[in-house]
């Protein structure tokens, strides 16, 4: 899916009712915290970390999450989505003119290192039009750099209110700063160049940005309403896992944090990575940690221990929380071999140059498998321990399939690319004709996945299935609203997971729904789905 936004409006390619579903992204990797500079709760998404020092400004000791997206990139990550979270800060400011006729500007951006710059010319201006100016706002790559990162132009803007190009009015679109302070009576004057014989002068911003206090819990979860810290992904492109780095150094993610990004994570079929406590050095702690532990999820992966690896700033080892590296190492693991393939021991391995931290045995490795804790590693051992990736769901009630990465994973890959892939509903007519084009293209999809072997708790053929008619929609009740009912074979024989997926005038979701555990025998998939699912679904 191509996508863009714009002042706040998602324009993306969907799609159409005569295209096959689409198979969703499955390495996009969220990441949320404090950065040097850049825009504040907006998703912005980048490719490499060269992008992210660009934007974000790179490494920084107060940023734990500078060094989760290098070694996310480093470890294999292709693609990844970053908000910025600030707690205060302060933007720096700009006096253009001198006297009666100064202008002043205030930056959007908190922090220090936002290097802006302005100059104010006459340019095209009338003798007679003495209100009138050019104002021209640049960020530049830093202090006394000629390197400009944005630019924006504000031709005949006026200090005269009634005017239709009032100064303030017109520097309210600008992405970069907003007019503070009284407006002059009279216009600035042109901006002298620094050097003689110079042809432009610019005034560069005041010292005065300020990066903010250390993050907190509050922070990083932000506002729905206002679409901020970890809620800022809620307009971004779809994502696949979401990493929340510690506060600081010596300070870890709260539980409340975890809870909200899980919920979060939930809803749109995202997986959380998750941090062991710094408290956890060695596997014995970890196991007795595990067991007072606030947290449980079956969206939620944690691989023990944290990792050493080359501080750049510093230029010394140090010890770092994962989960960048292993959202990279997930990624890579995806595009060597399915997403429902097993994952074990050896496929994630960390890249050289990053160790664990502490050694754990085959014993320690089984019983913290129990627990629902993966062990990262960066060599293959010989061991005959045959452990396969968990994630947190240990202790919940729920399908087994959830308590293996590999199954979740899955599940959410299908309902990522069905909920995308069908969206053209919200555009179509409720009538049969569409139902029976959108199960079709859903049954075209399953297909193709059980044709992989993505199913292989079934014979084939009889793995999945989907259904789309009036026994789901009824247009004289609801036309705005349209469903899908879709299911697939679990691991263990006669396990079923069905998921119901709801387009309307709110938006599209997707949601578990509880399905007759036999309803996959012989070829009786319809027949035995309408006794149980479809009924029970109707009286709700």
């Amino acid at each position: 899916m191509a996508a863009r936004v714009l002042s706040g409006i998602q324009i993306a390619e969907q799609n159409g009712p005569g295209h096959a579903v689409m198979r969703a992204s499955t390495g996009v990797t969220a990441f949320v915290g404090r950065t040097l500079k850049g825009p504040v709760n907006q998703a912005v998404s980048i490719a490499s970390f060269a992008d992210f020092q660009r934007i974000f400004g790179g490494l920084w000791q107060p940023s734990t999450l500078s060094y989760a997206v290098e070694q996310f990139f480093d470890n294999g990550g292709t693609a990844a989505v970053v908000v910025r979270v600030a707690n205060g800060g302060r933007p720096p400011t700009m006096v253009l003119g001198s006297g009666a006729s100064a202008l002043s500007l205030t930056g959007l951006i908190p922090g220090s290192r936002e290097h802006l710059r302005a100059s104010v010319d006459h340019d095209g201006i009338g003798a007679n039009e003495t209100d009138r100016f050019n104002l021209v706002v640049q960020r530049v790559r830093g202090a006394n750099s000629e390197l400009v990162e944005d630019q924006e132009i504000f031709r005949r803007v006026s200090v005269r209110p009634e005017s239709g190009r009032y100064v303030v009015d017109a520097v309210a679109e600008s992405r970069m700063v907003r007019v503070t302070g009284p407006i002059p009576s009279e216009r600035p004057g042109i901006t002298p160049p620094e050097e003689a014989g110079g042809v432009i002068g610019y005034v560069s911003a005041n010292n005065d940005g300020d990066d903010g206090a250390p993050l907190t819990d509050y922070d990083v979860i932000g506002s729905a309403q206002t679409s901020t810290g970890l809620f800022a992904l809620q307009g971004a492109v779809q994502f696949n896992l979401l990493c929340i780095p510690p506060l600081g150094r010596d300070q870890d993610v709260g539980a409340s944090t975890l809870l909200v990004a899980a919920r979060f994570c939930r809803e749109r079929h995202a997986l959380l990575v998750v941090d062991p406590p710094q408290a956890w050095t060695d596997a014995a702690q970890a196991f007795d940690g595990m067991r007072d532990w606030p947290f449980r999820a079956d969206n939620a992966v944690m691989y023990f221990p944290r990792m050493i690896a080359t501080d750049r700033l510093r230029g010394r080892p140090e010890i770092f929380a994962s989960c960048g590296a292993v959202a990279g190492m997930l990624a890579r693991a995806d595009a060597a071999s399915p997403l429902w393939s097993p994952i074990d021991h050896d496929e994630v391995l960390l890249r050289p140059g990053f160790r664990a931290a502490c050694s754990v045995s085959d014993a320690e490795r089984a019983r913290l498998s129990q627990c629902g804790i993966n062990t990262l590693s960066s060599v293959r051992v010989a061991h005959s321990l045959n452990t396969v990736a968990r994630t947190l769901a240990t202790g919940n009630t729920g399908a087994t399939d959830w308590r293996y990465l590999a199954p979740r994973r899955l599940a959410q890959f299908i309902a990522q690319s069905i909920e995308q892939g069908t969206r053209w509903m919200l555009f179509a007519g409720n009538t049969p004709e569409t139902w029976r084009r959108a199960q079709m293209q859903v049954l075209e999809f399953l297909s193709s996945l059980d044709d992989e072997g993505a199913f292989p708790g079934s014979l084939p053929g009889e793995g999945f299935f989907a259904i789309c008619d009036g026994r789901l929609n009824d247009p004289a009740a609801d036309p705005q609203v349209m469903q899908l009912l879709y299911g697939y074979a679990g691991a263990r024989a006669g396990e079923m997971h069905s998921f119901l997926v709801t387009h309307g005038g709110g938006g599209s979701g997707v949601r578990s729904a509880a399905a007759n555990r036999y309803a996959t025998s012989g070829r009786r998939v319809g027949e035995e789905i309408e006794a149980g699912l479809l009924r029970g679904l109707q009286d709700r």
